[in-house]
């Protein structure tokens, strides 16, 4: 008979054929659980110490391949025995997820509502509902975002990729089911399936970063490849790896996860081709079987095998309490390794603790109980969780309140700088437009560009008559200069070239060029990822003074350039920032006692930016240019303003002004924007 991969064959085969299948999908196998085991501890020690393990956060991925053979083979093992249900399947996933979820989910809410403030609480409430009806991940797309809140301020942040598992629980099954009973040729139907999800991965990256991240069709491909793996071992008459095949499966799979935590980072167009090193290597390491060289000496290591069957609590602890840690500390700079490492220390001892207790006196105990009673009431619960968080959402008020209290948590709130540009397209990509007057102005830049937006918008419903037709072109955390280039993560080299290419040839009589300066050229409010000039085969780093002098140069070239084309050329200075304008800065006492909001409306300029803004000047002034010095307007002796006038800050972070500050009170852009005389 035929070994044709369809695996209808298998309940029409011998007998013998399809318990021997059973049977060895039944197996237990210590070295997935140690496989489980790395993919969690290199998860936790990437968040805890995220400099010492940079690409750790590649074992959510591996953890992905784990789940997808584990449930592939269930469900195979299911059809072959001729057993299967929708029923029996989800409840074992009720029984299996529920419960650490349950309780995690609950405790995060509880201690939200006793240290976060009004806005913070009915984020972690979407968060929590998203959550529990295992769709965070889509919750989390929504909110990504360059203004959004920094990640290490997302408790449940970590919960994306439940969402993803969840919903391939949901639709696998399904798949599954239907190629049986049709008698499609189940193995190349998942390879169908990982191409086509590979292709949505490797296609948006960069286009469409979020989406290919947080998307369940970009993320199938790493599910199905554990699919794809299970099919193999189970197809009938295939003897599962021995020998040297084993070992070399069990070597490369483990050498493969290693040069992806040596490799891959955060700032690297990820999940993209990145993602194939700990999705081969996973691959591998589960097709080697047990008596693979590392599977059998390494992963089945008792150590490793216990923490593997705590890696699912411990993955949903430890995350809240890093995060919690971070939010009851503000006076710490602003990420997670701002904290003292003996502090990050104790976090993941307690979130192991916490892990153990739940693993040991609530999953062994419910997944024990196979009555539908136990599935109803966690289900029960369940709802009850996201019920919660739903009214948390709606505006349940958190223990810290109070009117001083509640301007910060509208500050927080105050982050749409979209509202009022219409969305277009300028050349090949897209733009925001303000305003319908002949007179056409081009804003180009960053994020510091981008913030002014809500002040254009301001204008174009004050004086419509004299507001002229304003084109906000921004890259985020790409400079405006020519031959300036991100290291590595972003991609804006073509996009910027295009737009600058625009300001001089585009029908623009205006262009206003900005950034944030401050971050590209001083250390106080520096990007990760590095910049380098580039002159032909030569790179340089503008951090040094010679990339910086190159990169000024080509700066106040571009600006010489754009005044010889007989445009009227601005040159945006960046507004101040630093750690002292954060708003966190402006709390005062404890989130675990009382808080209080502090009364000093200003905070030291650093000495960098003043020396940065006096080359800028003189940079402006030798290229045609004129510029505009925010500093001027906003600081006074040495000392910035960081609030409104109603003593709410004026910043949503460290760097970026909140639209309710430029709205009111940023008319330095008004001669950009305006013309004619007022009526």
């Amino acid at each position: 008979m035929s070994t044709s991969p369809t695996f209808r064959d298998l309940p029409m085969r011998a007998p013998a054929i399809a318990a021997n299948t059973a049977a060895r999908a039944e197996a237990y196998r210590a070295d997935i659980d140690g496989l489980r085991a790395v993919a969690v501890l290199a998860v936790v020690f990437f968040h805890a110490f995220p400099r010492a393990v940079p690409g750790g956060f590649i074992g959510v991925d591996v953890f992905f391949v784990i789940s997808g053979f584990l449930i592939t083979s269930i469900l195979l093992r299911a059809q072959a025995e001729g057993r299967f249900s929708y029923r029996d399947f989800y409840a074992r996933r009720v029984r299996r997820i529920f419960p650490a979820l349950l309780l995690v989910l609950a405790a995060v809410l509880a201690f939200g509502w006793w240290v976060l403030l009004d806005d913070e609480f009915r984020t972690l409430g979407r968060q929590a509902g998203g959550g529990a009806f295992f769709v965070a991940n889509l919750v989390f797309w929504r909110e990504a975002g360059y203004f959004d809140a920094a990640a290490e301020l997302k408790p449940l942040l970590h919960l994306w990729s439940l969402g993803i598992e969840e919903q391939f629980y949901l639709l696998w099954p399904v798949l599954i089911a239907l190629s049986w009973r049709r008698r499609w040729p189940l193995l190349r139907v998942l390879w169908l399936v990982a191409i086509a999800s590979f292709a949505i991965n490797v296609l948006g990256i960069h286009s469409h970063r979020g989406a290919s991240f947080y998307s369940p069709l970009s993320r199938a491909w790493e599910l199905a490849a554990g699919g794809i793996v299970a099919c193999l071992q189970l197809r009938p008459g295939r003897a599962p790896p021995a020998g040297w095949r084993a070992h070399l499966l069990s070597l490369a799979g483990a050498a493969l996860i290693a040069l992806g935590l040596a490799t891959v980072r955060a700032d690297k167009a990820f999940p993209g081709g990145w993602a194939l090193l700990p999705v081969a290597g996973a691959a591998c390491c589960i097709a080697a079987g047990g008596g693979g060289v590392l599977n059998r000496r390494l992963l089945s290591n008792r150590v490793l095998v216990w923490i593997g069957l705590l890696s699912y609590p411990l993955y949903l602890w430890h995350w809240p309490v890093l995060s919690f840690l971070r939010i009851v500390l503000p006076r710490e700079p602003h990420e997670l390794t701002g904290l003292a490492a003996s502090v990050r220390v104790a976090a993941l001892a307690a979130s192991l603790l916490l892990a153990a207790a739940t693993h040991g006196w609530l999953e062994r105990r419910l997944r024990a109980r196979a009555g539908g009673a136990t599935v109803r009431w966690l289900g029960a619960g369940m709802v009850l969780v996201a019920l919660a968080g739903c009214a948390v959402q709606a505006g349940l008020p958190a223990r810290l309140h109070g009117p001083a209290l509640q301007r910060m948590a509208d500050a927080a709130a105050d982050r749409d700088y979209h509202d009022g540009p219409t969305t277009g397209e300028l050349g090949p990509f897209v733009t925001y437009r303000i305003g319908e007057g002949a007179h056409k102005v081009l804003l180009i830049g960053d994020s510091h560009v981008m913030q002014y937006a809500p002040r254009a918008a301001a204008l174009a419903q004050r004086a419509p008559g004299r507001m002229a037709s304003s084109y906000f072109t921004v890259f985020l955390a790409c400079p405006p200069i020519p031959g300036v280039f991100a290291r590595q993560g972003i991609e804006c080299g073509a996009r910027r070239d295009e737009g600058l290419r625009m300001a001089l040839e585009g029908p623009f009589e205006t262009v206003l060029v900005g950034a944030c300066w401050n971050c590209y050229f001083t250390e106080t409010l520096g990007l990760p990822m590095g910049f380098d000039l580039r002159e032909g085969e030569a790179a340089y780093p503008i951090e040094r003074r010679e990339g910086e002098a190159r990169a000024l140069a080509a700066l106040e070239g571009l600006l010489a350039a754009l005044v010889q084309r007989g445009k009227k050329v601005y040159l945006l200075l960046d507004n101040p920032g630093g750690s002292g304008f954060d708003p966190a800065r402006m709390l005062e006492g404890s989130r675990l006692g009382s808080l209080r909001v502090s009364r000093e409306v200003t905070a030291p300029q650093p000495l960098s930016q003043a020396a940065l803004n006096d080359q800028l000047l003189r940079i402006a002034a030798a290229s045609g240019a004129k510029a505009i010095d925010v500093t001027r307007r906003m600081c006074r002796g040495g000392r910035c303003d960081r609030t409104l006038p109603d003593g709410s800050p004026a910043f949503i972070d460290e760097q970026h002004l909140r639209p309710a500050f430029t709205r009111a009170h940023a008319d330095w852009l008004d001669e950009v924007l305006l013309r004619g005389p007022p009526p």
